[in-house]
């Protein structure tokens, strides 16, 4: 597998992200019946039930071979990674949203901003800041905001995804290709992704012929 170093390539060239995801929601498990016993009353005391993580998910998404369930389980990890932890932040990301499609996005970044001073460990709303800075051609803005993304959730598929793109959209074939080999360790089942390698290692194989 190859490597590449974000630092150094973010250094050499103007990128930009692509990062996107649209959240869904789990379906609760259904409980097992339990079994009745007569003469004797049953007592059900409900527990919490267990939190799926995203550590598991992205377990999860890792085996998955079918695409639908894969994207079906990377939209709830996606939906993870956009909850700050915070209502006034998801708030601010919300309005922000609504910004950026009205097309206001001297406004969308200024809820950002305001998101990622409270929360600094707010992923989601890093990688929302990164894609608006593109839209509006902050594009060394953009690399800077993909890079703390990878910082604070090295397995962000959708950063990899965009910079993956972007660096062969620079012409940057190899560093690009070891993105997307990178991305697919994540999301092995993402078609889309596998096609995008097999071009890039057929055309750089020729190109080294």
């Amino acid at each position: 597998m190859r490597r590449f170093s974000l630092r150094l390539v973010l250094a050499a060239l103007p990128f930009t992200a692509v990062l996107a995801g649209a959240p869904s929601h789990a379906q609760e498990p259904e409980l097992m019946p339990q079994p009745e016993q007569p003469g004797i009353e049953q007592i059900v005391i409900d527990g919490p039930a267990e939190e799926t993580t995203i550590d598991s998910l992205l377990a999860d998404l890792k085996r998955e071979r079918q695409a639908h369930q894969a994207q079906r389980i990377a939209n709830q990890i996606t939906a993870r990674w956009n909850e700050s932890g915070s209502a006034t932040v998801d708030l601010l990301m919300e309005w922000a949203k609504k910004a950026t499609e009205e097309k206001r996005h001297a406004a969308a970044l200024d809820f950002l901003d305001q998101a990622i001073v409270l929360r600094p460990d707010a992923v989601g709303a890093w990688n929302q800041r990164a894609t608006l800075h593109f839209i509006m051609g902050n594009y060394q803005k953009s690399v800077a905001d993909i890079e703390k993304v990878l910082e604070l959730e090295p397995r962000h598929f959708g950063a990899l995804a965009g910079f993956a793109a972007i660096l062969a959209d620079r012409g940057a074939e190899e560093a690009s290709l070891a993105a997307w080999e990178r991305y697919l360790e994540i999301y092995p089942a993402d078609r889309q992704a596998q096609e995008f390698v097999i071009t890039l290692s057929e055309k750089l194989a020729g190109t080294r012929t």
